[in-house]
């Protein structure tokens, strides 16, 4: 299975020179308060396959995604970027437009915000936000939710209200690994993926369980619950580098994802690594 092609739905870069990144605090996220570029990924995600990827926001800046849409474009690895724009600005349509017409604008393949972040776990179900969704879905863009647990329901609700967008949850929902839980999580992914205009990022996983002592059959659960909710042709690997490097390096989270894959046949495996990604966000590389 090692031949089969790769596309890495879920990666992130920062410049610490340009902007501070907020988030990354205290002792546990020190070994990631550090620039990285996407001349430290290419070395790491070619060695191990990989043929394109999708550039995932990291901070509620507008002028981020401009940033990353740069370096988007043919021939470069970055095939996809999913920005942020306030989806409650009574402008929301004009502003998607215009980032589509700026440099690398056709790369923009969704929008998320930082919903695990907010108090109010009904954030996504405000008429504000709907209103934003609605006019995402109208741009052809794909919404990631970045949510915890407990917003899912929230997050299965907006779904069922807007059928014309696609929901991409990341990291799988954020389960509770290190505690070895699964409610309320696995009650909320299977709802969540009862709709058809759901997808699933099998990403993020490693940084949910203990960084130190981690095992792939620690992730087993969590990651069979996903495959049986969502299935293969809407499941996509992501390695949320260089997040990831907190509990592990590029080809270790990639050898972790083949083995939590590793009963499912080569065309279901394609799809997980490589066919799911392009499907979703409309990738422009070559067919895998």
């Amino acid at each position: 299975m090692a031949a089969l092609p790769v596309i890495d739905a879920h990666h992130h870069v920062w410049d610490l020179a340009v902007r501070d990144q907020e988030w990354i605090t205290g002792e546990e996220l020190a070994p990631i308060r550090r620039t990285f570029t996407l001349a430290d990924l290419e070395p790491e995600a070619r060695a191990a396959g990989v043929t394109a990827t999708v550039l995932v926001q990291t901070v509620t800046v507008a002028e981020e995604t401009p940033e990353l849409l740069a370096l988007a474009g043919d021939g470069a690895l970055v095939a996809g970027v999913v920005g942020w724009t306030d989806l409650t600005a009574p402008d929301i349509t004009d502003t998607l437009a215009a980032l589509r017409a700026l440099p690398g604008g056709g790369r923009l393949v969704g929008i998320r915000h930082q919903v695990q972040g907010e108090d109010d776990p009904g954030w996504l179900l405000r008429p504000d936000v709907l209103r934003g969704l609605r006019a995402v879905a109208a741009a052809g863009l794909v919404y990631d939710l970045i949510v915890r647990p407990h917003q899912l329901p929230a997050a299965a609700r907006a779904a069922a209200l807007l059928p014309e967008l696609t929901f991409v949850l990341d990291h799988a929902g954020k389960p509770p690994v290190a505690r070895r839980g699964t409610r309320p999580w696995a009650d909320g992914l299977r709802a969540l993926a009862t709709l058809p205009n759901t997808v699933c990022k099998l990403s993020g996983l490693v940084t949910e369980a203990d960084p130190a002592s981690w095992t792939v059959e620690d992730l087993r659960p969590y990651a069979d619950t996903v495959i049986e909710a969502f299935g293969p042709g809407r499941l996509m690997f992501g390695s949320d580098w260089p997040v990831c490097r907190l509990a592990a390096g590029y080809t270790e989270v990639l050898g972790a994802a083949r083995e939590l894959t590793g009963r499912l046949g080569e065309d279901e495996q394609r799809s997980v690594f490589a066919e799911t990604a392009q499907r979703v966000y409309g990738l422009r590389v070559p067919a895998v």
